[in-house]
């Protein structure tokens, strides 16, 4: 899997609609790429299924990306070979019938001797429109990524520059988009004006990086300096680093999930740790449903954050009634039918000698689909567990997100079909508690009269109205 020079671009596609990944940047450093790769090693969480590294020397852009894991996709002579002092990354998480090569980022074009490479997080939610539009006009698409609306959006006003160009560009789409973007001589971050996905600046050592998340930056021993501010685009180049903020400003819409699921514990996001948050949501779960119990457990690793503030409030003690298997790899040989549950077992086993006889609570991030949830509770059932009682760390999830997270439609969601009762019976629980609503924002730092959070997964209130066309998709 060497890195090659790219004289063009022509890929097939398949469609992609809604991904939740992490995008990584370096400017003036000479191990540019290794950076990136320790970057996106730190952002693996963030997508699992393809990853992918740009850089330039200035004279060339260089590039190599794969279907896997960072640790797959790139070894020592693939990062040798991607020269340059400039570099972007990402990693891609992606809906189900789209995890194609085709579809990895970053998406690299050569445009009147000039070549672009974006990477991006997020999704636009008027990206079908907007390649309609375009196709109609002679536009002629590579891939069905609605990343690549932007770069097209973008080359029809280079003549104006590329700040201008991209300004005009970002102005005409809606929705979530925290991206890195490179030219052989330029990086640049951008984020949406809402500020739905988390991006930031750092430093080292006279460096400029750009990162999903913090805890990249921690791992390359980088300076955090602040997060890219909604609506804000920032230019570095041999001149250093401007920022320009070309968008009207609008209220805030952080993704509450990022606080819940998304971030790593040890990340910085929205200018609050997430494992203290985590913890915070666990002692209101505590206030909120207490449960007599032996004993609190997570399953590895959603839960278990949440799952210390839980015990810390309730005086129940912490024990890791499962085991996570640390090793299972993205394929592995399937079993024949007789092993029953086989993909949640391989995973998750249960230790018999905590379980056996004692009443348990679960403490889980969330429940989307419902399903492997009620395997893992028949599994503790069978281990011997006489109670087994949940409380979830967010309210219920009822409806779809366009912003980029994978339950994108209201089919998909259990508490969108069923009430708390029916799911605690589906499932097979003594019982089923979620937080407040009021409960996760005060766990986030904030209060229902005074939040900068997007909370459409619970309210259906959609801070970025969308076009009935992607409403019919969503919700039917």
């Amino acid at each position: 899997m060497k890195a090659h020079t790219i004289p063009f671009f022509n890929r097939n596609h398949q469609p992609s609609r809604r991904e939740e990944c992490g995008v990584f940047g370096v400017f003036g450093h000479e191990e540019a790429a290794k950076l990136t790769y320790f970057g996106l090693y730190a952002l693996q969480h963030r997508g699992q299924e393809s990853a992918g590294i740009t850089t330039s020397d200035g004279c060339h852009i260089y590039d190599s990306k794969h279907m896997g894991l960072v640790s797959e996709v790139f070894k020592e002579d693939t990062l040798k070979s991607l020269k340059g002092h400039l570099a972007i990354g990402h990693v891609r998480y992606s809906t189900t019938g789209s995890s194609r090569l085709a579809n990895a980022q970053p998406f690299v074009v050569l445009h009147k001797n000039e070549y672009y490479a974006i990477a991006h997080n997020g999704n636009l939610i008027n990206a079908a429109l907007l390649r309609r539009d375009l196709e109609r006009e002679g536009t002629i698409f590579q891939s069905t990524m609605d990343t690549e609306v932007i770069v097209h959006l973008m080359a029809r006003g280079l003549d104006d520059g590329l700040e201008q160009a991209l300004t005009n560009a970002l102005a005409k789409v809606k929705g979530a988009y925290s991206l890195v973007l490179c030219t052989r001589n330029t990086l640049i971050g951008a984020r949406d004006p809402r500020g739905f996905r988390p991006l930031c600046l750092g430093q080292l050592n006279g460096s400029y990086v750009l990162s999903s998340e913090t805890c990249a930056l921690d791992l390359i021993e980088a300076t955090y300096i602040r997060d890219v501010e909604p609506g804000e685009i920032v230019i570095i180049d041999r001149h250093g680093l401007r920022s320009i903020k070309p968008f009207a400003r609008v209220p805030s819409a952080y993704c509450i999930f990022e606080f819940i699921y998304f971030a790593r514990p040890d990340s910085t996001i929205f200018g609050q740790n997430v494992y203290s948050c985590r913890k915070r949501l666990g002692h209101l779960m505590a206030q909120e449903t207490p449960i007599a119990a032996d004993l609190v457990m997570p399953f590895p690793d959603s839960g278990t954050y949440a799952a210390l503030g839980y015990s810390e409030e309730s005086g129940i003690p912490l024990e890791m009634g499962v085991i996570r298997n640390h090793y299972v790899g993205r394929t592995f040989i399937q079993p024949s039918q007789t092993m029953r549950d086989f993909g949640v077992r391989i995973k998750l086993n249960p230790v018999r000698e905590i379980l056996r006889g004692k009443r348990v609570i679960i403490v889980e991030d969330s429940i989307i689909r419902g399903t492997t949830t009620r395997t893992r509770i028949k599994t503790l059932r069978e281990a011997g567990a006489r109670e087994v009682h949940m409380v979830v760390s967010c309210p219920p999830h009822r409806h779809p997100c366009p912003y980029g997270i994978d339950f994108s439609t209201k089919g998909e969601l259990i508490a969108a079909q069923h009430s708390v009762e029916e799911i605690q019976a589906f499932i097979g629980l003594d019982s089923l508690a979620y937080l407040s609503l009021e409960g996760l924002l005060k766990g986030a730092g904030a209060s229902l009269q005074n939040h900068p959070y997007c909370l459409a997964c619970f309210t259906g209130d959609y801070p970025v109205a969308f076009h009935e066309e992607v409403r019919k998709d969503c919700f039917e």
